[in-house]
């Protein structure tokens, strides 16, 4: 028997509980489906710089879920480096990419498999996915893996009404540049456009320079 999609509106699944940080958390929600933040196509803010800008070398896509960023840009003739932790996502992945199923890998971005340098990072529910704890060390790692004069760029998500996750959201802008403006500098900041529900009026775009 098919496993029912989820859709919002309806109950959330009951789930072991296990640690975000740990893959088997993000499994068992591929596994059933679960899937709330996976947009399922390509923000508007992306496909705009992509029209607009040269590819800047190789490119990081963390923790990349069902790919559809991953596809867009491989197919837009960038040189893409999707990885997630989780082989259900992994897995997941492989259908909607087709043609650039090798593009993504099973991978943990803090492990020493996943080297630099790279042209850009490409940041979407990545940080808000990962507890709190973990910021600092995604905080050095982005700027361990991005070369000078390269970007992180991507979608933010700010609520300092959540204290529980995930989502894990940033209290505010102050908190997110203390955690960046030692390796980078922030040159472009927007509100999102068309974010999903789970984001929705939360979520900047925002670029920063690798010093």
């Amino acid at each position: 028997m098919a496993r029912q999609e989820y859709h919002h509106g309806m109950d959330p699944p009951i789930f072991p509980k296990h640690d975000p940080a740990e893959a088997a958390f993000w499994d068992v929600r591929y596994k059933e489906r679960f899937t709330p933040w996976d947009a399922g196509a390509v923000p508007a803010e992306l496909k705009a710089f992509v029209e607009k800008n040269p590819a800047p070398g190789r490119v990081l896509v963390p923790g990349c879920g069902h790919a559809h960023d991953v596809r867009f840009l491989s197919e837009s003739g960038w040189q893409v480096d999707g990885i997630d932790f989780s082989p259900e996502a992994v897995e997941a992945a492989k259908p909607v990419l087709g043609p650039f199923a090798d593009r993504v890998r099973l991978a943990d971005f803090f492990g020493s498999v996943v080297s630099g340098p790279y042209g850009g990072i490409y940041e979407r529910a990545f940080l808000c996915a990962l507890p709190r704890s973990l910021w600092p060390a995604w905080s050095q790692r982005v700027g361990a893996l991005v070369r000078p004069g390269g970007i992180l760029a991507g979608y933010f998500f700010f609520d300092p009404a959540i204290d529980r996750g995930p989502p894990f959201a940033l209290r505010d802008q102050a908190e997110l540049d203390a955690l960046l403006e030692a390796h980078f500098t922030r040159e472009y900041d927007v509100p999102a456009t068309d974010s999903i529900a789970v984001f929705a009026g939360r979520e900047r775009c925002q670029i920063w320079r690798r010093k």
